[in-house]
């Protein structure tokens, strides 16, 4: 596991306009609106996961010349990125789906019962359906092709933790196709299983999915009603269980669907 900070990129900071001129860019930082999560004074916590050291060292270089975006480490393996999400706090996490002892899946599942409202976005090779969806179902909200993103992957990691979802174009659209001949067949979107016990949740477990529908996060919410990070995010475990689903936007959608936010 690789610990990272900022560096000094050809004599000036990475993600900071140059002093030689008035021609110099503008940090990204300036182009990001204020309200929405992820500025300079407050950058977003990134993890990355992947076994190629090469691409591993460009996906970096490009969240560390960014001052919206912390990276809090790197690792090169699915033991090394479990230690990695089980020692740190973050918000997002970039993971490849091949990790040579393992697989960018199962390091997912295991992130979200560790953080289960941190974001995950897969960095891979595959180009396929079948992939994608299994990393959707397992709580993913980004699947993103490699060769065909670079320069974006903090635009990426920016778009998932304010609601949205960051997808390769072609594959997205492949997705669509794929959704819509399920819908006409009257297949139920996956993750939103309607035999779920959503009755069951308790007047807490409701009062903090409404805090979550709303946009708060978990340290947010916390401090609202008294509590723990930790108990927050327990809850928000359970509640995953027992509406079945993987994501807080699939938790938010199901509990509209069922009136439980009111």
């Amino acid at each position: 596991m690789m610990n990272t900070s900022r560096q000094l990129v050809s004599g000036s900071w990475a993600g900071r306009p140059s002093s030689m001129g008035s021609t110099a860019p503008q940090p990204a930082s300036s182009l990001w609106p204020h309200f929405l999560t992820g500025q300079a004074e407050q950058p977003i916590r990134v993890v990355l996961v992947d076994d190629d050291a090469h691409m591993r060292r460009v996906i970096a270089q490009e969240l560390l010349a960014d001052a919206r975006i912390h990276l809090v480490g790197q690792a090169g393996s699915l033991r090394e990125g479990r230690r990695l999400v089980a020692q740190n706090e973050f918000d997002v996490m970039l993971v490849d789906l091949n990790l040579g002892d393992g697989t960018g899946f199962q390091l997912i599942e295991y992130m979200k019962t560790m953080h289960p409202v941190a974001e995950a976005v897969v960095v891979s090779a595959m180009e396929d359906e079948e992939h994608a969806l299994r990393a959707f179902e397992l709580g993913a909200t980004g699947y993103l092709i490699k060769n065909s993103w670079f320069g974006n992957f903090p635009q990426a990691v920016l778009q998932v933790v304010n609601g949205g979802a960051s997808i390769t174009p072609n594959l997205a659209r492949r997705l669509l196709k794929r959704l819509d001949a399920g819908a006409a067949r009257g297949a139920p979107p996956p993750g939103l299983n309607k035999g779920a016990g959503g009755e069951k949740l308790s007047e807490r477990e409701r009062e903090i999915l409404r805090l979550v529908a709303s946009g708060y996060t978990s340290c947010e919410i916390g401090k609202r009603l008294g509590i723990s990070d930790q108990t927050v995010n327990t809850h928000i475990k359970n509640m995953y269980r027992k509406l079945q689903v993987r994501t807080r936007a699939q938790a938010v959608s199901l509990a509209s669907q069922w009136g439980l936010l009111s």
